[in-house]
């Protein structure tokens, strides 16, 4: 069941008035039967290894609360891996085999359950139905976020009561990310494949328009996405953390990061970065603990060269912004431009822009070789006029028609994360004037009726 299907929004409508109307006793046991069918749904094998998973991680989790150990936290780490490593990597093998959905995303929220177990931050769960809702919760079973357990298992050991603003609020964000996705991520997909599939037969300047309009479709297909499961723990009384916050209006790397899959960046800051010895060791060893970080990232979503090649990237920014920070100080002043004005804060907005759309293409081709042949099409590029731009578009399909469709919802997508960029969208658009979140939700509903796509496609982080 996609977010975005009716079959999934009459269930969604269902467990609202199920989760409601049982006794406040019996809720965590109908989000948990929610959950079981919801999941259920994508396959009973898969089904079979998370129940496997939640078993074996509480019990390990109550070992763990007897000891200090780092052999007992090793071993549980690793039984906790292993079907991941298995079910992710098995297959770059020979094997041919099922891929569990989500297993990425709940793997993550186990490790961090045992770990915080361990160091003693956080109790062991006694009841295995609280611990079990706090891994298999529907909303973010398939792609997160990867709530932390003390935030989501003090929801569920103290249910909230309900809050008729708190699940208009959830719609109301459920509705931005189905407009996300749906208007903006599932149109772009089709001019994406274009530019990315079909190489040999559109010129460089489609190519790299391509480029651009994948930045833009993943980022809408996935925050889309975790708006949406935001938006549907709401509704059912539970708070969930934001994933973004306007990433690409980000004015560095570092900040990109700080505003990209946010959960995602905690957690490998939390239990990656800051154990290595983070920024508070030598220069040298602060960048090889960057690069060792990033490098998990990529390896997080696959074992393809184009994934370790992005997350490597990535890796690279933070260091070279790193050694650079005092260079960059300087030409900045040398220049008599001040690094608060405006002039120099769209530049950097766009220079970081540029970087991760470079690092998105190794991440988005089906393969190393074949980012290659994508870059090998961008010398074209230095010959541009106004009619190459424009064969170039109509080459993609973007004809005058389709941008007429496309432009005024990128334009609304921008204008908003423009504005809510210091608080997040879900904060910025619960506190607008009523008119104005009016305006905005009905513009969203009519794209999301008019201008998405009759079949939509899957999400992209259901791959990972």
């Amino acid at each position: 069941m996609q977010f975005t299907s009716v079959p999934f929004w009459g269930f969604m409508l269902l467990g609202f008035a199920l989760h409601w109307a049982v006794p406040v006793k019996l809720r965590r046991f109908v989000d948990l039967a929610l959950s079981i069918c919801f999941y259920a749904a994508f396959g009973a094998d898969m089904l079979v290894v998370l129940c496997a998973g939640c078993v074996l991680s509480y019990f390990g989790a109550l070992a763990l609360s007897k000891t200090s150990k780092k052999w007992v936290l090793f071993l549980a780490v690793i039984a906790a891996l292993l079907p991941l490593c298995f079910f992710k990597y098995a297959p770059t093998a020979g094997f041919k085999i099922f891929y569990p959905i989500g297993i990425s995303f709940y793997t993550f929220k186990i490790l961090s359950y045992l770990i915080e177990v361990w160091r003693k931050t956080l109790p062991a769960e006694r009841s295995f139905i609280n611990y079990a809702l706090y891994i298999c919760i529907f909303p973010e079973i398939t792609s997160g976020p990867i709530q932390r357990p003390a935030s989501l298992l003090n929801q569920i050991n103290a249910p909230a009561a309900f809050d008729a603003e708190k699940a208009l609020d959830g719609g109301r964000i459920f509705i931005w990310g189905l407009f996300l996705k749906s208007a903006i991520a599932d149109n772009l997909a089709f001019y994406v494949e274009t530019a990315f599939v079909k190489t040999s037969l559109v010129i460089g300047p489609s190519v790299l328009i391509g480029m651009v309009l994948y930045s833009l479709q993943i980022y809408a297909d996935f925050a889309g996405y975790s708006y949406m499961a935001k938006g549907c723990m709401q509704l059912l009384g539970y708070d969930a953390p934001d994933n973004f916050k306007s990433p690409y209006f980000s004015k560095s790397i570092k900040e990109f990061w700080a505003r990209w899959h946010i959960t995602l960046s905690e957690f490998l800051r939390d239990y990656v970065y800051f154990p290595l010895g983070g920024s508070r060791c030598g220069m040298l060893r602060r960048c090889v603990n960057l690069a060792v970080t990033f490098f998990v990232s990529g390896l997080w979503h696959g074992t393809g060269l184009g994934f370790i090649v992005w997350g490597l990237l990535h890796g690279a920014y933070q260091i070279i912004g790193v050694l650079t920070k005092n260079l960059r100080a300087a030409l900045w002043k040398m220049t008599h431009i001040s690094e608060q004005s405006a002039f120099a804060k769209i530049v950097k907005v766009l220079c970081t822009f540029a970087l991760v759309t470079f690092a998105w293409v190794f991440f988005g081709a089906s393969s190393y070789g074949h980012a290659i042949d994508l870059f090998a099409k961008i010398p074209d590029c230095f010959s541009l006029s106004p009619q190459t731009l424009k064969n170039a578009l109509v080459m993609l399909g973007l004809t005058p028609a389709v941008l007429l469709r496309i432009v005024p919802c990128l334009a609304l997508m921008a204008g908003v994360d423009f504005f809510a960029r210091a608080d997040g969208v879900s904060t910025w658009l619960g506190a607008r004037k009523t008119w104005l979140r009016c305006v905005i939700l009905y513009a969203a509903i009519f794209a999301i009726l008019f201008i998405a796509p009759p079949s939509g496609g899957g999400f992209i982080y259901f791959e990972f």
